[in-house]
């Protein structure tokens, strides 16, 4: 029997900003695998007729000038949506391109973007969960995949496009196992719960261990040579605190106000969703977005107590 044919649309954005909501694709790229080989491909500038933010600018390198004979967006997107159909949409980091895509069909049409969804970035990141990135630098450079003008977005789409059959046969080998799994979920579940109490258990001997050791230490003991080589010292460090308002344009002029100051994203996002902040306070907030990312985790809720 022939083979049947599976059909998927491997596909990248480039955007004025980072925000769906308000922003607009200005460039699109899609390529189609049947089985894993390119069969097709499809690219178009879109006049988006909002300004280009400069920092997105500086990642892709379009500029108002180049969009300016482009279609626009009411023009652009039947095409797209032709192209890509009803297949499974394939994307690295997929909810952001997913966003874009969806918003402006319900702006031209009026409808949602029911295609499914695969986020080659967390198939990576199932597949290789010990490597520092998981972007598609990274992605390329793992297959094998000559990676050149990265973000434009048909340069990320064909380089996505050649590295996914790679990935995909790695993830389907780890998913195939997984699977097999859940036939003991409910034991596996008690299980996890085991190892999460013995960690826990692990961590408080730990510090109660770390404990003696450094009282070892401050009583004037010597350094300690485990039988397999290891040496353990005794280290003192100073830091002090600072006051972020009195150094923060210091910081910045540097170029070390990222590095020194962590943002509490999740923290933002409920100021910006909630009722406490006027909305132009929310306005500035908005405009200082630089990623989109999804996040899926499991979580354990603790019965109540009697």
């Amino acid at each position: 029997m022939p083979r049947k044919k599976e059909i998927e649309i491997v596909l990248d954005t480039e955007t004025t900003g980072l925000d769906y909501t308000r922003e607009r694709i200005i460039e699109f790229a899609a390529v189609r695998l049947e089985n894993g080989k390119i069969k097709d491909e499809f690219q178009t500038l879109i006049n988006p007729h909002q300004h280009i933010r400069k920092s997105s600018q500086a990642v892709h390198g379009i500029t108002q000038e180049m969009v300016e004979d482009a279609p626009s967006e009411e023009e652009a997107l039947p095409k797209i949506l032709e192209f890509i159909g009803d297949y499974p949409i394939v994307a690295h980091n997929v909810i952001f391109d997913y966003s874009f895509l969806n918003e402006a069909k319900l702006r031209v049409l009026g409808e949602k973007l029911e295609n499914p969804r695969i986020d080659s970035q967390a198939m990576f990141k199932e597949i290789a969960p010990d490597l520092e990135s998981h972007g598609l630098e990274a992605l390329t450079k793992r297959f094998n995949v000559d990676l050149t003008n990265h973000h434009r977005a048909m340069a990320d789409t064909m380089g996505l496009a050649l590295a996914y059959p790679k990935l995909k046969k790695l993830y389907l080998q780890r998913l195939d196992w997984q699977k097999k799994q859940l036939g003991n979920v409910d034991y596996l579940f008690d299980r996890y719960l085991r190892i999460q109490q013995s960690i826990a258990t692990m961590q408080a001997e730990l510090q109660d261990l770390k404990s003696v050791f450094k009282l070892h230490f401050e009583l004037g003991g010597e350094p300690l040579v485990a039988e397999t080589g290891e040496m353990m010292v005794y280290q003192s460090k100073q830091s002090f605190g600072y006051d972020l308002a009195d150094i923060k344009d210091v910081l910045e002029n540097v170029g070390a106000l990222e590095k020194a100051v962590k943002v509490n994203n999740g923290f933002i996002d409920r100021l910006c969703n909630g009722l406490s902040l006027s909305e132009e306070y929310k306005e500035i907030i908005r405009d200082a977005r630089q990623e989109l990312s999804e996040t899926r985790n499991i979580q354990v809720i603790k019965p109540c107590k009697q």
